[in-house]
This record gives C-alpha cells, sequence and structure tokens, in this order.
C-alpha cells in the first residue's frame, strides 16, 4: 500500500491561504489609509472654508455695528432737527407770538416808513415810527387792515417834525392782535 503524505498539501494550502488573507489584509489596510487621507483632507478643507466664513462674518458684524452707531447718531440729529421744527411750527402757530406780530410789520411796512417802538400789552400793540408823508401813514393803515393778524386800528397821533433839516411825520398807531 502506498502512502501518501497529504500533510504537506493542506501546509501548502494554509501557506497559500495565508499569503491571500496578508495581501487582502495589505490591501484593505492601503484602502482605509487613502480614505482616511480623503477624509481629513475633506474635514481640513471644510474646516478652512468655516474659518475663512467665520472671519467673513465677523468683519461684517463689525462693520454694521460702525453702521449702527451712525444710524443712532443720525436718529439723534433728526430728533433733535425734529423737536427744532417743532418750537419753529409752534411759532408759526401763534398769532400774537413777538416774531409772528414783527414778520406781519415787516411785510406790509412801505418803504418811506420807519418804526421807532412797538409796544404789546396783552392784545393791545401800540405802535411809534416816522413818515415822509400823512399819505405813506395811511397806505400803512391800510396794509395792516389787510392783515388778519391785527384789527381795529386807530391813528392816535400824527405830527409834523423837523429832522436833519427835513420835515417828517411822527405818528403813533394802535391796534388789537386777533385772537387764535
Amino acid at each position: 500500500m502506498i502512502r501518501v503524505n497529504l500533510l504537506w498539501a493542506k501546509k501548502e494550502k494554509k501557506k497559500g491561504g495565508a499569503r491571500r488573507e496578508l495581501i487582502v489584509l495589505g490591501v484593505s489596510v492601503g484602502l482605509l489609509a487613502v480614505l482616511l487621507g480623503a477624509v481629513h483632507y475633506k474635514m481640513s478643507s471644510d474646516r478652512s472654508e468655516l474659518m475663512t466664513r467665520i472671519a467673513n462674518k465677523r468683519n461684517q458684524i463689525a462693520r454694521y455695528k460702525a453702521l449702527t452707531s451712525e444710524v443712532a447718531k443720525a436718529k439723534e440729529t433728526q430728533k433733535s432737527l425734529q423737536e427744532k421744527l417743532d418750537v419753529i411750527n409752534t411759532l408759526r402757530k401763534e398769532k400774537s407770538s413777538p416774531a409772528r406780530i414783527l414778520d406781519e410789520l415787516s411785510v406790509y411796512k412801505p418803504e418811506k416808513l420807519h418804526l421807532e417802538t412797538v409796544k404789546k400789552e396783552g392784545l393791545k400793540l401800540g405802535i411809534d415810527g416816522l413818515a415822509l408823508d400823512d399819505e405813506t401813514i395811511a397806505n400803512f393803515m391800510t396794509n395792516l387792515r389787510k392783515s388778519k393778524l391785527f384789527r381795529n386800528i386807530d391813528l392816535i397821533v400824527s405830527e409834523q417834525i423837523e429832522l436833519s433839516k427835513i420835515k417828517v411825520k411822527r405818528f403813533t398807531l394802535s391796534c388789537e392782535i386777533s385772537p387764535l
């Protein structure tokens, strides 16, 4: 009987199987290293992109903070100007305010007339001045009657005086200021 030793064949098969397993293991480790390298590269690029975006957002925040402070200053300026406009509008609406009275008088005053004093007591107004002639005084009174601010315009005194060798008329008017 012939005996065949099959153990060597099993050992040879085991050696070939171990080689294959080592090759598969090496290829697997290599692929795993490549895969980990790719994941690391992707995460690094994502990280640098995110850091760039964060830096840009911080720059935008700083710029918006500066703009916010400018807007706050502009709002304060606007508020101040609005308060001033409110005061001006209030003065315009008040018919008996000194500014309104003087404005009306300057609008209706003829060229040949000079106002010396304007006295206000309540709703009464006294006007003293100089004019070249009686006609100028009459024109002034007519103009004041056209105004909605003045009523009951009366000439109290009109007298001729000499001023620097020129004869002029000194006059005194009395009128009432229309109430609001």
